[in-house]
């Protein structure tokens, strides 16, 4: 099972209209805007650089999954967390969330992994549970549960035994 969470690909389908104006199927692919690190796997399936924008916008994924999305805009990603047992929560979260261009907390108070982001995420478990864990305490998310986070400390722990996936979408809160 070691490894399994690193697997998950997001499909992206995506309409659009063809010369004549009809609605149309413009791309079906696997999304390649990916982060892969200790912590989690990140799959950026769309993302606008302001909202709103037009329904009809452009995908505007840069090559590299980061956390924050651009200011003014959004980001729409799938994510997988391995099992907290498969590798070194307490050591590895701060590379993850470095290589993912998130600010991590620096109170040495903190959870390993606590971190916040100027946005509003709205955030819904696919499978498997996963734990929020905020300054005050944590809750269980399972499948069909709904998480909105709105700009606070925050960090996520997989305690099962198999990884857990998630929809969200980051909305920015911050202005050029």
């Amino acid at each position: 099972m070691a490894g399994e969470y690193r697997d998950l690909r997001a499909r992206r389908i995506v309409t659009g209209l063809d010369n004549q104006g009809r609605s149309t199927i413009v791309s079906d692919d696997f999304t390649e805007t990916r982060l892969v690190t200790d912590a989690f796997m990140r799959n950026d399936i769309w993302q606008a650089k302001e909202v709103p924008g037009s329904a009809l916008a452009e995908n505007t994924l840069a090559e590299v999954a980061v956390i924050p999305p651009p200011p003014l805009g959004y980001t729409y990603n799938l994510t997988a967390f391995p099992p907290d047992s498969e590798w070194d929560y307490e050591a590895g979260y701060a590379q993850a969330l470095a290589n993912a261009a998130a600010s991590e907390s620096t109170s040495a108070t903190d959870i390993p992994g606590m971190h916040t982001t100027e946005t509003v995420d709205i955030v819904t478990i696919i499978s498997g549970e996963l734990w929020a864990i905020l300054e005050t305490g944590e809750t269980l998310l399972k499948p069909g549960d709904t998480l909105v986070q709105r700009g606070t400390k925050h960090a996520w722990r997989n305690k099962g035994d198999v990884p857990a996936v998630m929809a969200a979408i980051q909305i920015s809160a911050t202005r050029p």
